[in-house]
């Protein structure tokens, strides 16, 4: 009987699951098929992934890329939209956060507070996310009082559940915007609160007092994606 105390010998498959590999293997039809490793100048295949096999979690459009490559296109298409997470306990949401910033092509993460931060859940995700630092909540309201389009102001909504606060679902989030999530448990600092023009919150049905951070994060994304995409 398998269960969470008991790890499989190598190789082994658990009861009513078949095997499954992540990614593709070598290029097909060995090096002689290899596609030219430069385009427009840039590199854009690596030429490990291509001999022994991309096995990273990556959609297929960037299969055999080079980090960079990958990169620079998502340069191309990230939306408008920031998300910044306050960073004071070492949250082990933050991680999380990036990775859904990256599903969702976020513009930047931003951590506010400790710099370090615990990249376990973001599943290498950070290495295609932008993730910028700010020591504090008033670094990153300076930051962007002129981050918008030609320099424009962008908005602070902040996400949680406090009194006075508005509902997400149907708010007019602007497309240019930062979306601000507190630590796991405390929610938004009061100097996160004073630097928000609007605290929004997800409403809920059940007997839980709030969400998980990085759900929230992920609902609050999909919202403005829903409403600009």
């Amino acid at each position: 009987m398998t269960g969470p105390g008991r790890a499989l010998p190598h190789g082994e498959v658990p009861d009513g699951h078949a095997e499954r590999e992540v990614g593709v293997g070598p290029w097909p039809g060995g090096r002689d098929a290899w596609p030219e490793l430069d385009v427009d100048g840039v590199r854009r295949y690596d030429p490990e992934l291509l001999e022994h096999g991309d096995r990273r979690n990556v959609v297929d459009r960037y299969r055999y890329w080079t980090v960079e490559a990958v990169v620079a296109d998502l340069d191309l298409r990230r939306h408008p939209f920031h998300v910044a997470v306050e960073n004071w306990v070492h949250d082990l949401n933050i991680g999380s956060v990036v990775r859904t910033a990256n599903a969702f092509a976020a513009a930047e993460v931003h951590v506010v507070g400790r710099r370090r931060w615990n990249r376990r859940g973001a599943m290498v995700t950070d290495r295609y996310q932008h993730v910028r630092h700010h020591p504090d909540v008033d670094h990153l309201r300076a930051w962007a009082a002129t981050a918008g389009p030609d320099g424009a102001r962008l908005p602070v909504l902040g996400v949680d559940n406090l009194p006075g606060s508005v509902a997400l679902e149907g708010y007019p989030l602007p497309r240019a915007c930062v979306l601000l999530f507190g630590q796991e448990g405390d929610g938004l600092s009061p100097a996160a609160r004073e630097a928000c023009d609007a605290v929004l919150h997800i409403r809920q049905f059940g007997s839980t007092r709030s969400i998980n951070a990085a759900a929230a994060a992920a609902i609050a994304m999909h919202a403005w994606v829903a409403l600009h995409t």
